[in-house]
């Protein structure tokens, strides 16, 4: 499964790379997210940024471990993470857009075992679309952050 979603953002590039490069503290301006856990810090820059988080999807908790696999400043990270016979993949990314910053994401989810390949066939359709729900949210709410947030300067 891939999709993508962006949303424009009336902030600057820098300041939104700010926002979203804050991973500690994204429970504080992600709605979606209960509970954050850095397990493991570069001694500099964003790959091999490791953390738990935890939300709620589809009415029940769920908890995965994900780490940074690659970064370029004020363009965009990658994510990766492993869990139910799954592998998911993000990347969050930022381009200028005349005087807003085009915040988006790309999302896939490639199952592993034969287990996750069924459950994908089954029940992909609903996946889908609470995914793209989440990842929109998500989008949202950094977007909120950045345009409550008083300009630099």
């Amino acid at each position: 499964m891939h999709m993508n979603v962006e949303v424009l953002v009336e902030a600057s590039k820098h300041e939104v790379w700010k926002l979203i490069t804050d991973i500690e503290n994204a429970s504080d301006r992600i709605s979606g997210i209960e509970e954050l856990e850095i397990l493991e810090s570069p001694a500099e820059g964003l790959v091999g940024l490791k953390w738990r988080e935890t939300r709620v999807f589809g009415g029940k908790k769920a908890t995965e471990t994900m780490w940074v696999t690659e970064a370029a400043d004020e363009s965009h990270y990658r994510t990766e993470a492993s869990s139910h016979g799954s592998v998911y993949r993000s990347r969050m990314y930022i381009t200028e857009d005349g005087d807003s910053t085009r915040l988006g994401m790309d999302f896939d989810c490639e199952p592993q075992s034969f287990g996750a390949k069924v459950m994908w066939l089954v029940f992909g359709f609903m996946f889908r679309g609470a995914t793209r729900k989440a990842l929109l949210q998500d989008l949202n709410d950094i977007k909120a952050a950045a345009e409550s947030a008083p300009p630099e300067g």
